[in-house]
């Protein structure tokens, strides 16, 4: 039978996240910390909620997409919070990426409480997340998994369920090294492009596709190029991302050298006030190293 669901955190992801469930014929109760962002929502068919609490109470199954650990612990633990409106059969789906280690002790309050958690990352960027093409990497038990993954497939087209509660949060990690490399290398090997003299979009077309080809390259290397810096994930949102990761890395004592000088060089943008630009503006960063311009 189908299940209710609560959404809680309408930005740049959850809002499409959000739309697809709606869009895909279910029950959907929003709630946002700026009301004003559930409105299109609820002229889709959602119905709003006055707090997380209420969201908890009106739905068997709720996901959550926030900014970052705080802002998930508030959403869970604060005033008004989803445990206040918690029941026995409660599922909670956090699609934030957060500490591992928060998510692991999070999960531990709501089974106190009677509930059980997913942790449940997303990787696609707004496109995915409007498209309904996101990948999601999920940490949490088999029925719980199982449970869910009838719902997720309303944004996703990619589920994978990678062990126990936590480790979606550090599969997220893994995913956000490779991301921000691969952006790193994408920048490099564009610029090298350009001061040689090559056509910049013949050159993406030719090694999109073969062993240096990655998704960065082949969705942002066109932005790049034409200047455009729109974000599918912001520099201040990436840097989050990256701040987890480094702790997450120094907690298992693993050394992350190419992560932690991505990691300088988008505070260096932040500093310059480019944290809502995409990610993909790292190229910035190297342009003023070599005093030229992508794309000029």
């Amino acid at each position: 039978m189908p299940e209710a669901i609560g959404f809680i955190g309408l930005g740049t992801m959850g809002s499409g996240m959000a739309a697809n469930l709606v869009d895909a014929g279910h029950d959907v109760v929003v709630w946002n910390r700026s009301p004003g962002r559930a409105d299109p929502l609820v002229a889709a068919g959602a119905l709003a909620a006055s707090s997380p609490a209420d969201v908890a109470a009106r739905s068997s199954i709720v996901m959550i997409c926030v900014s970052d650990t705080p802002d998930v612990e508030q959403v869970v633990e604060g005033p008004a919070g989803i445990l206040e409106g918690l029941t026995e059969s409660s599922l909670i789906v956090d699609h934030s990426t957060i500490s591992p280690s928060a998510s692991v002790r999070l999960a531990g309050v709501v089974a106190a409480h009677g509930g059980s958690w997913v942790d449940a990352p997303v990787s696609g960027g707004s496109e995915g997340a409007v498209n309904g093409t996101l990948s999601v990497m999920a940490g949490g038990s088999t029925d719980d998994i199982a449970r869910v993954r009838p719902y997720i497939k309303s944004f996703a087209t990619t589920i994978t369920h990678v062990g126990s509660v936590g480790d979606g949060q550090k599969v997220k990690i893994v995913n956000q090294i490779l991301v921000v490399l691969n952006q790193l290398a994408a920048s490099e090997a564009l610029l090298f492009a350009q001061q040689s003299g090559l056509d910049l979009a013949a050159t993406i077309e030719a090694v999109k596709s073969g062993a240096a080809g990655s998704w960065m390259l082949a969705n942002r290397g066109p932005q790049m190029i034409v200047r455009d810096w729109r974000p599918g994930f912001t520099i201040d949102l990436q840097q989050k991302d990256l701040r987890v990761a480094l702790e997450a890395a120094n907690d298992v004592g693993t050394p992350l050298p190419g992560t932690s000088i991505v990691y300088q060089m988008y505070r260096a943008l932040q500093n310059d006030g480019l944290g809502s630009d995409g990610n993909h503006a790292l190229v910035k960063a190297l342009e003023r190293m070599c005093g030229v311009r992508l794309g000029d």
